[in-house]
């Protein structure tokens, strides 16, 4: 019964969670098909059948976080073999060591007889009261399926981990011990020492507390966490502002919206500008290694998505190349599929550079964090009416502030004001952007 295993469908990754499956046990698969779902730290993405025949068995079930190299089904006849979801089977030649009772000073009682042929059980680990027990989620699952408490289980993975195993084992052997009472933690004071009493002016903690929902983290909400905080922790952000007025831009939109064959948006325009500034500085795209500068031909630019489940970065390549026209259809097309969970991988990754735009939500200015490895991010705010001062006289002026987070390791500040410089100059003169 050939066995099909969890793929490594992004680079590094150590597991991953079956979304959903997109057929059924019993169907007839061909090498190609798409037979599930898998989330990723990033995205959700299809997996395809490697081998034909009929699914015979599903074993991940959805939801589940499963390490790389873990069955997910049975593609194939049922041979007989024994699968992965079988209890292992004792092995009668390993004897089961017993502890030796502990002996209690009380008075003397008559012993009743132990009863007869009872299966030797291992002994419940022991457990400081509050201690956090280690388990992956496949194994909590199958703990609670069998009515048993992962606590009095032993784990056997990683830093004492509960696995799957641990709990097919413990199964096997007809359950885990009863839970007994947490040991209590270390403590310097005498055991002896009676509790102190609540007086009527103190309250328990858990009186001040209000109710909440414990929402389990996706994959991709802890690879957002992990990343931003990596990007913080390691990255030297420097930031700069511009006012950018872009009363010509707007009016240049309008026209350019009633021949378009699609809605060109302010952020597409941005988009834009941001490569021809890039063209003009070609000093600044760049990313840091730890042994050399990269330096890019194209720009490529990850555009901000926000979505349910988090925020994704797909990347635009090649957008000194594009038409504003498709420049706006493909980021709809990368948009629509981010939040529908249909990215591939490689649309995830690469790029030098980042837009994320929150002008929509009417925020004036913000600052935004460097998606590593990138050099730089551009925070977009919404364009609104100001009073400014031109030529000794007061006018009203549509105004957009940006702000540039840059990596001094790539770029120094003097190259990130030309950049920024370049930019803005673009902006206020859309019409350079087209020729």
């Amino acid at each position: 019964m050939p066995k099909v295993n969890m793929p490594e469908v992004a680079a590094g990754a150590t597991y991953a969670v079956i979304n959903r499956w997109t057929v059924e046990e019993g169907a007839d698969v061909n090498i190609g098909d798409v037979i599930c779902e898998l989330e990723t730290d990033k995205a959700v993405v299809e997996y395809a059948a490697e081998v034909a025949g009929k699914l015979t068995k599903i074993i991940g079930q959805p939801g589940e976080e499963i390490d790389v190299g873990d069955p997910i089904c049975v593609i194939g006849e049922d041979d007989g073999a024994e699968t992965e979801t079988t209890a292992p089977q004792a092995e009668p030649e390993a004897p089961v060591a017993v502890a030796a009772p502990v002996a209690t000073p009380v008075a003397e009682a008559p012993v009743a007889e132990a009863p007869a042929a009872q299966p030797a059980a291992e002994s419940a680990p022991t457990r400081f009261e509050g201690e956090r027990i280690f388990a992956s989620p496949i194994a909590r699952k199958m703990a609670s399926d069998a009515g048993l408490d992962v606590a009095t289980i032993n784990g056997t993975g990683p830093d004492g981990r509960i696995v799957r195993r641990d709990v097919e084992a413990a199964i096997a052997s007809g359950g885990a011990v009863p839970a007994a009472e947490p040991a209590p933690a270390p403590t310097t004071e005498s055991a002896a020492e009676a509790p102190k009493a609540t007086t009527s002016t103190e309250l328990a903690p858990q009186d001040y507390s209000s109710s909440y929902t414990a929402v389990k983290h996706s994959g991709m909400r802890k690879a957002i966490a992990r990343r931003l905080t990596e990007s913080k922790s390691t990255i030297p952000h420097f930031y700069l502002n511009a006012d950018c007025r872009v009363d010509e831009l707007i009016e240049l939109r309008k026209k350019l919206n009633e021949i378009s064959p699609v809605k060109i948006s302010v952020n597409d325009m941005v988009i834009r500008a941001i490569a021809a500034a890039f063209q003009d500085v070609p000093e600044a795209n760049v990313v840091w290694t730890d042994d050399a500068m990269l330096k890019y031909e194209s720009v490529d630019i990850s555009v901000a998505v926000a979505t349910e489940t988090g925020l994704l970065t797909p990347v635009l390549r090649g957008v000194e190349k594009r038409s504003l026209s498709n420049i706006a259809s493909n980021v709809k097309d990368l948009a629509e599929r981010s939040r529908e969970g249909k990215l591939r991988q490689d649309e995830l990754e690469g790029g030098s550079f980042a837009i994320t735009n929150l002008g929509m939500y009417g925020t004036s200015s913000f600052s935004a964090i460097i998606n590593p490895p990138q050099s730089g991010i551009l925070a977009v705010g919404a364009a609104s009416e100001k009073v400014i001062v031109e030529q000794g006289q007061m006018t009203v002026a549509n105004i957009m502030s940006v702000t540039l987070s840059a990596d001094h390791r790539a770029v120094d500040g003097a190259l990130a004001a030309e950049w920024l410089k370049a930019f803005k100059h673009r902006i206020e003169n859309p019409l350079t952007m087209l020729v």
